[in-house]
């Protein structure tokens, strides 16, 4: 016979004994306010893994009195819904139902349309709940809506008050080290604790160490902690900190991030950022880039820290990068206006002829812009 999973034993049932996202569920707070005032609406969760998105979302069911349904989108689909929802009609006289979609972002774009008309005619009220930026995720129809009520990582309290409350004996050096491995996901901690007390008889750092064998670091390479990440990473360089680039280079290693995709953005930073300042960064970036496609992991991270190393400590100038972004917008703005004789390509005598090429010079001191635009300097600091 299966025992539940302790992290199923201790999840709360009401507000009351929710811990965290005081945001949210505090006093006079949106979700606290929508359970008790048994508000009904559609409304997506977005947080970081174990901080509540669940348990929220049967509280809210539960206050009222819905008939709640559950699926993950990693293994569900259309004939799921249709099962749930049953037959078309009219708003249900009885209890309401709450589909509660865990991992939303998993349902492509037909799976959302398919859900869209069930939401509009209240069918059905939706809880959607993802770890990934819904702006990017779920469809705009069905995200308009949809209230977004965004879940904070839990912090080090909140997750002594969840360790405390499964009722094992956590010495504290080990409640320590579990919070920082977990890094604000109570259902991972719990998980960890449950497993190495049934397997060793008792919790300690070794004990726990042995039972989760290595730390991984919550990343991934096609949600929104892959963007946060790279741009810590180049913002980093761009403020000549070579400590935070440092660091976040090493959690995108440690997250076996493609070694490639950091030394492709390396390359673009430094012409972007780095540019006349110190041409020479971009000889660096690019050698740092090729030893990555011939070396690879895990030598090659020596190579990215290299550097990064340098690219951060070089001295920046983003005059190259502004001028062409003025020229583009030019570009944009006048279309393409027409290019001055003298500069103009001569390869026929007719062309010739036609003026093509009359009055070219080497080092011409008049502007060889269009016309229209001879007066413009993209490039700062020129006379």
């Amino acid at each position: 016979m299966m025992t539940e999973p302790l992290a199923s034993r201790i999840r709360p049932l009401s507000l009351a004994d929710f811990i965290g996202q005081e945001h949210l569920v505090g006093k006079g707070k949106p979700l606290r306010e929508a359970t008790e005032g048994k508000h009904l609406f559609s409304f997506i969760l977005w947080g970081p893994p174990g901080s509540g998105k669940t348990t929220l979302a049967r509280i809210y069911a539960n206050a009222l009195n819905a008939e709640f349904h559950e699926l993950s989108a990693v293994d569900s689909g259309k004939d799921d819904i249709k099962q749930i929802v049953g037959k078309r009609g009219a708003l249900p006289l009885g209890k309401p139902k709450v589909l509660f979609i865990d991992e939303i972002h998993r349902f492509n774009k037909a799976q959302q349309d398919f859900l869209l008309p069930y939401v509009e005619r209240g069918d059905l009220t939706l809880i959607g709940a993802t770890t990934e930026n819904p702006s990017f995720e779920v469809i705009s129809a069905l995200l308009s809506r949809c209230r977004v009520f965004v879940l904070n990582e839990l912090s080090e309290k909140d997750m002594e008050k969840i360790i405390a409350r499964t009722k094992l004996k956590v010495p504290s050096e080990a409640r320590g080290w579990l919070i920082q491995m977990a890094a604000g996901d109570a259902r991972q901690a719990i998980t960890t604790l449950e497993a190495a007390q049934n397997l060793y008889g008792k919790i300690s750092v070794e004990t726990l160490k042995e039972t989760i064998q290595s730390k991984h670091l919550r990343y991934d390479k096609k949600g929104e902690e892959h963007y946060n990440t790279i741009s810590a990473f180049i913002k980093s360089m761009r403020a000549s900190q070579p400590d935070a680039a440092l660091y976040y280079l090493a959690r995108m290693v440690d997250s076996g991030e493609d070694p490639l995709f950091i030394a492709r953005r390396m390359v673009i930073f430094a012409s972007e950022d780095i540019g006349l300042a110190q041409p020479t960064a971009l000889v660096v970036a690019n050698e740092v880039f090729r030893a990555c496609e011939t070396v690879g992991y895990p030598e090659c991270a020596i190579n990215l820290a290299h550097g990064v190393a340098y690219l951060a400590q070089s001295k920046k100038d983003r005059s190259s990068n502004d001028a062409y972004l003025a020229a583009m917008e030019d570009v944009k703005t006048h279309g393409n206006l027409p290019i001055p004789m003298k500069v103009r390509n001569a390869p026929t005598k007719l062309m010739k002829e036609l003026g093509y090429q009359k009055g070219y010079k080497l080092y011409d001191k008049e502007s060889y812009l269009p016309e229209k635009l001879n007066k413009r300097k993209y490039l700062k600091g020129r006379e």
